[in-house]
């Protein structure tokens, strides 16, 4: 599910879950471990990617739909920690979003360090709200460090999906490509702030983005529980119900 390439010390993960890399917790698990790994195995900084046209659709809500409660809990877990340890990480990381990204596929690129977006006819967003989800405070607050509060605001509350150029002006991308240098611009992006001084680059960059992992530090427990028990409610169960039906007729 995950394809690793290394260009000396940088390292691509390419998430490979078709037909759109819909995230499951084993998908997320793999994900978490390669990132917390590759600093141990002297690679300097990492570039998540996808799919040509597809960065990520989100979570596999059809797949969840399907699973009990312990479950479901393991995979919100499992996607935390996973946010956890991109905002954590000791060496940068820049997403290579390769297509469309609804949803969790933001999610991923908001913690990054950086994120270099397809041109083109794709979608980027956070829709959760549009299909029932109440969006997370952790996911909010990562969208207001990157957008301010008043664009997150209307893109957290609409659920509005944007196109990679509005994307950009929002700033919550940093970078348009076409699609086939998606990857080598995310690449030099590594190189340039690998020419660094590494000492003042690695410190500065700690210092700054000490924020995000303060949303992580406290009342993440309580906040799992609620985003847990939000699920499991009768309006969101049934929205997201009549959009897997909606789904199964597009596809049929």
């Amino acid at each position: 599910m995950i394809l690793t390439f290394d260009y000396d010390d940088v390292r691509e993960l390419r998430l490979n879950r078709p037909p759109v890399n819909a995230l499951t917790g084993e998908l997320l698990s793999v994900l978490r471990k390669a990132i917390q790994q590759a600093p141990c195995e002297s690679v300097r900084a990492l570039i998540l990617s996808g799919l040509p046209g597809r960065f990520s659709g989100g979570l596999d809500v059809p797949l969840l739909l399907t699973l009990d409660a312990p479950a479901v809990a393991e995979l919100w877990q499992e996607l935390y920690a996973t946010l956890s340890a991109i905002a954590s990480s000791p060496i940068p990381v820049v997403a290579a979003m390769t297509g469309h990204a609804p949803a969790g596929g933001t999610v991923l690129a908001l913690f990054c360090d950086w994120r270099v977006m397809a041109e083109g006819d794709y979608k980027l967003g956070l829709n959760e709200v549009q299909v029932g989800i109440p969006l997370p405070p952790v996911i909010l607050g990562g969208l207001q460090r990157l957008v301010g509060a008043r664009r997150a605001e209307y893109l957290g509350v609409s659920g509005a999906l944007v196109s990679p150029q509005d994307a950009l002006a929002m700033g919550l991308v940093d970078e348009l490509a076409p699609l086939e240098e998606v990857v080598p611009s995310a690449r030099d992006w590594c190189a340039r702030i690998l020419a660094l001084p590494q000492e003042a680059m690695t410190l500065t960059r700690r210092q700054a983005r000490a924020d995000l992992l303060r949303l992580f530090e406290s009342g993440i427990d309580a906040e799992l529980k609620s985003v847990i028990e939000n699920w499991w409610s009768p309006g969101t169960q049934t929205t997201l119900r009549a959009l897997v039906e909606r789904l199964k007729k597009k596809m049929g």
